[in-house]
């Protein structure tokens, strides 16, 4: 495996293992999540910093808030990585209320929508920017109202972050959904991508990038396909890198993460190992891209989506978990 691949990947081993005393009541894909937001900082994870992160929580929200909700481990680890824990839930509490007002419904998909507002602009931008994530969310709402809710917020907040026009932003995003829609079954998954897919302009030649992306995995057996992977794709599809290198560096990372303690079968499920294998890949190339000026901003935007796609498995696995429970008591 490349040396820095490597050193990325036992980092979010080490990051993992960490966790895993202090937060034995967590779910493990949820430690998992938190351990590779530490990675994409290219640092080993503070358990404390995250416990007092989601102490300052319980303390500045009230008890049955979304704040407080499955997905709040996941928010806390990506608040500790703040100079400033304070500051930013309070911001992040205030695009949060300005985003229930403008009718987004209350969930985590919501909570970590605001935090990647709250993060990347200044508060007299909020009120303009929620609204041009609504504008975004409406007219996706009004192409496909049976694949868009709130599971579309994270992308959402990052349209409204780009300076991408909203009528031509959705059109594309049109565009790659016919392009790509009889390729994939995962309908909703195929919308995920075409978002990260003009997040990241692509570019005129980034449908047929994706499909040789998924037949080379395919070819080496592995699907990239599901629900959990599909959006990786997307990511793979924006770095400029040959295919067979992504192919070969995914496989090596997967192959190697299986042998460490806490990652076999009984462990954690193929699809799951992929999307790690998958980012911890996307990281070490986005690396190598900040080292160059003309894609400086490419890489910022790459590592953003990383981040959001983590915010977004956080709040489903959350979902997840809060649908499994209530079968359970019914």
């Amino acid at each position: 495996m490349q040396p820095k691949l490597l050193e990325k990947a036992e980092l979010f081993v080490s990051n993992t293992l960490m966790l895993k005393k202090p937060f034995k009541w967590q779910n493990p894909i949820m430690r998992r999540l938190a351990a590779l937001l530490y990675v994409v900082e290219n640092t080993s994870i503070d358990p404390e910093a995250i416990q007092q992160s989601n102490d300052l929580m319980k303390q500045h929200t009230k008890r049955f808030s979304a704040f407080r909700g499955p997905s709040s481990f996941h928010f806390a680890a990506m608040l500790s990585l703040t100079t400033d824990q304070l500051t930013r839930l309070q911001h992040t509490i205030q695009v949060h209320d300005l985003m229930k007002q403008i009718k987004f419904r209350n969930s985590d998909y919501l909570v970590m929508a605001a935090y990647q507002i709250a993060a990347q602009v200044p508060p007299d931008q909020y009120q303009h920017t929620v609204e041009r994530a609504k504008a975004f969310y409406d007219r996706m709402k009004k192409e496909h109202p049976f694949l868009t809710g709130h599971d579309d917020y994270i992308f959402t907040a990052m349209l409204a972050l780009s300076n991408l026009d909203v009528d031509t932003a959705v059109a594309h995003m049109e565009q790659l959904y016919r392009e790509l829609k009889p390729h994939f079954s995962a309908k909703n998954s195929v919308q995920t991508l075409t978002q990260i897919l003009v997040i990241g302009d692509g570019g005129s030649q980034v449908s047929e990038r994706l499909l040789a992306l998924s037949e080379a995995f395919r070819s080496r057996n592995l699907r990239m396909d599901k629900t959990y992977t599909l959006p990786s794709l997307a990511l793979f599809a924006l770095l400029p890198a040959e295919i067979d290198l992504l192919v070969d560096q995914v496989i090596e990372t997967y192959d190697w993460l299986r042998t460490q303690n806490g990652f076999g079968a009984w462990s954690i499920n193929k699809q799951e190992l992929l999307l790690f294998s998958s980012a911890l890949t996307a990281l070490q190339h986005v690396e190598s891209l900040q080292n160059e000026i003309l894609t400086s901003s490419m890489s910022t935007t790459i590592t953003n989506i990383i981040v959001a796609q983590q915010a977004a498995m956080s709040a489903a696995a959350a979902a997840a978990a809060t649908t499994a429970a209530s079968s359970t008591q019914s």
